[in-house]
């Protein structure tokens, strides 16, 4: 976990590295939405799914849990979609074409470029991303064969060239979208990426 700032939250968290008490609560929350099967209602691919999902996994910690932001963000010197103009951003997102792999991995990346919440969007949108695959193609992405590094630099680069996040996660595309051991380790790697190691998805629930 980067020196971020600390949003307020329900946890009552003031300090980065207590933090991992955030873990423990939303990545449990996200083992809960497989084994419950809680997103077998939600259509794929669009913004009010990833909200639910969201909503589901911050809700006991932000209060902002589910809400677009209101503020304006940026990562280094990348600047996130502007919040005056983001629900047109998402608008647009929406009736974007989801037929193949190709068009998927492009909503994703236009979905990273609008980031619509205050924190946890790397989170949440990688298992909106799932959602939308298992649906339309059959596949879900294995991420535990994704290195960070490689995937960081790649979706850094993707709003001007998307070709490195396509190979990436494509060949690490799995047809076992319903097998529990993938998608705990997925949930592992996916709060890997963001910095968060303290707790193993499997432990949780």
């Amino acid at each position: 976990m980067t020196n971020k700032m600390i949003l307020e939250n329900r946890l009552n968290i003031t300090e980065s590295n207590e933090l991992a008490r955030e873990e423990r609560v939303s990545k449990k929350k996200a083992a809960e939405l497989f084994d419950n099967k809680l997103l077998g209602s939600f259509p794929a691919g669009e913004f009010n799914t990833l909200q639910a999902i969201h909503k589901y996994l911050f809700v006991d910690i932000y209060d902002f849990a589910g809400e677009l932001r209101t503020v304006d963000i940026a990562k280094g010197n990348f600047r996130f979609a502007l919040s005056m103009y983001l629900q047109a951003a998402l608008d647009n997102i929406d009736k974007m074409p989801q037929s193949n792999f190709d068009e998927i991995i492009e909503k994703y990346v236009e979905m990273n470029i609008a980031h619509p919440f205050r924190e946890g969007n790397g989170r949440s949108t990688r298992i909106w991303l799932d959602h939308i695959l298992k649906n339309e193609i059959g596949k879900v992405v294995d991420w535990s064969k994704v290195d960070k590094e490689d995937y960081l630099l790649a979706m850094e680069r993707s709003p001007i060239k998307d070709v490195e996040i396509k190979v990436l996660l494509k060949g690490a595309l799995t047809d076992k979208i319903n097998n529990r051991e993938v998608y705990m380790k997925g949930i592992d790697h996916s709060y890997y990426y963001e910095g968060y190691t303290t707790f193993k998805a499997e432990e949780l629930y």
